[in-house]
């Protein structure tokens, strides 16, 4: 699909599918159009042309308010209401069960850190989940979302802010997910994707390549230099020379 913004290009034709169960990361400079690709999904925008389809109907025979009940959205400053752990969970599924909370922090990888609390889930957080790592809270909006029991999860930037220990905790989480929940993650943080099914290189609004983390490294030479631009990020292993430009 093709998007533009006041007439200026966003996405030049993007297309990619997001099987049940498949884990998915989009990469790529600043401005290349990733947060365009949540967007579209989400219907906050809708494509010039082409189409989206949630579970094989496309997104305009769906309401706006349909489409977005299939996806739970995880941004990189996951909101923490002043409330309890119950408050904070409950805005994604009023009336939800006990069960169904534990079951969706388990998933997230926060069980333990929610029962080891004074009050389990009716402990008060703080103002903006004070009491909380920004590991914690990512989770807690991933839980959250799981909660809504989503067919895909989007994960905006879900690391970008955190220590290498906290990323790993939140990375953690992913293998946790219900089998046939897709993820679909955009990251600056390439360690975050590292094993990721198939992950996406955006380049000035276009698929410039897509393959596993092995595959890009061997044969991408814009993902080579996104790992380059990432020091910090220990994902490069080896590569017997410089990959073509693509």
């Amino acid at each position: 699909v093709p998007f533009s913004y006041d007439g200026r290009p966003a996405l030049g034709g993007i297309s990619f599918a997001l099987p049940p169960g498949s884990r998915t990361a989009v990469v790529g400079p600043s401005g290349a159009g990733k947060s365009t690709i949540l967007a579209l999904i989400c219907r906050f925008r809708d494509p010039d042309s082409g189409r989206i389809e949630f579970l094989g109907r496309p997104a305009t025979e769906l309401t706006r308010a349909q489409c977005r009940a299939m996806t739970g959205l995880v941004e990189q400053d996951a909101p923490v209401l002043h409330g309890t752990v119950r408050d904070n969970l409950a805005l994604a599924a009023p009336g939800a069960s006990d069960d169904a909370m534990w079951r969706a922090l388990r998933q997230a990888n926060l069980h333990e850190f929610v029962a080891n609390l004074p009050h389990g889930l009716d402990t008060q957080l703080g103002e903006h989940g004070a009491r909380m790592s920004g590991g914690e809270r990512q989770r807690l909006a991933i839980a959250r979302a799981l909660l809504a029991r989503p067919s895909l999860l989007l994960l905006d930037e879900p690391t970008a802010s955190l220590d290498t220990v906290n990323e790993r905790l939140v990375v953690a989480a992913l293998d946790q997910l219900p089998d046939d929940c897709a993820v679909l993650i955009v990251t600056h943080r390439l360690t975050t994707v590292r094993h990721a099914d198939t992950i996406l290189v955006v380049d000035h609004g276009r698929l410039a390549a897509s393959g596993t983390h092995d595959d890009l490294l061997r044969s991408c030479g814009r993902y080579q230099r996104l790992l380059a631009g990432h020091p910090g990020d220990d994902v490069r292993g080896t590569t017997a020379g410089q990959a073509p430009d693509r």
